[in-house]
């Protein structure tokens, strides 16, 4: 039998201030392409179908996997049976894989079947992992005791500066760094756009697009038999 991977992507296609976004291309595209060779990966969103793409990073992002995850027909395929965050069974699943966007800041951070879902795969002892904006999908998330899932942990995720960088800051209700340290993480960060990832056990976080395939690589290791 072969592992199953859960893709989670936010079904957010504006930000707070009305801008167009959604899930982020090669944050996507990188680690499936990384990871479907070994796993099967099934897809989900809040509310299911076709989850929407952020059009900025289709624009942004010409590389090749990039490219050809949005003309794969077996991903389009994936895409339009993507399940409903409510109809996932974790016992299905080995790892979920959170990809980012400024979508799952808006949606998936309080949605309470994500955040439901999110601690049961945490609990299970699975590979929790999550890129980018990624992260804010697990900030309501808890341990058995009822703790965040990163209390006293090591994390990486977007940074402040990247977000100011990118001038979204007031598209997103919180920033993404501020909010899991006062969750009692500890941020680790490389310069921005550097590529960078942490594992705390089975928590595993990367920090930006550029960290993608680095942490789906972390990931197919640490699910190897």
């Amino acid at each position: 039998m072969s592992k199953r991977i859960l893709f989670v992507f936010t079904s957010c296609n504006k930000t707070v201030t009305g801008a167009q976004t959604g899930w982020y291309l090669p944050e996507a595209a990188h680690p499936y392409y990384t990871l479907s060779p070994h796993f099967t990966i099934d897809f989900a969103a809040p509310l299911g179908a076709n989850p929407p793409v952020d059009e900025d990073s289709v624009q942004m992002f010409k590389d090749d996997e990039s490219q050809k995850f949005l003309m794969d027909e077996t991903v389009q395929k994936k895409f339009a049976s993507a399940k409903k965050l409510s109809d996932v069974n974790v016992d299905d699943y080995d790892a979920v894989f959170y990809v980012g966007g400024h979508g799952p800041v808006i949606d998936l951070a309080s949605d309470p079947v994500n955040v439901k879902l999110a601690s049961e795969f945490y609990r299970k002892g699975k590979i929790t992992s999550a890129v980018c904006h990624g992260p804010a999908a697990l900030v309501g998330a808890t341990d058995s005791e009822g703790k965040s899932i990163f209390d006293g942990k090591a994390f990486t995720g977007f940074s402040n500066a990247e977000e100011e960088a990118v001038g979204k800051v007031k598209d997103v209700p919180f920033l993404l760094e501020d909010k899991i340290k006062s969750l009692g993480g500890k941020y680790e960060a490389a310069e921005p756009w550097q590529p960078k990832f942490v594992i705390s056990g089975h928590l595993y976080t990367g920090q930006n697009p550029a960290s993608a395939k680095p942490l789906a690589e972390a990931i197919l290791a640490g699910m190897k038999p």
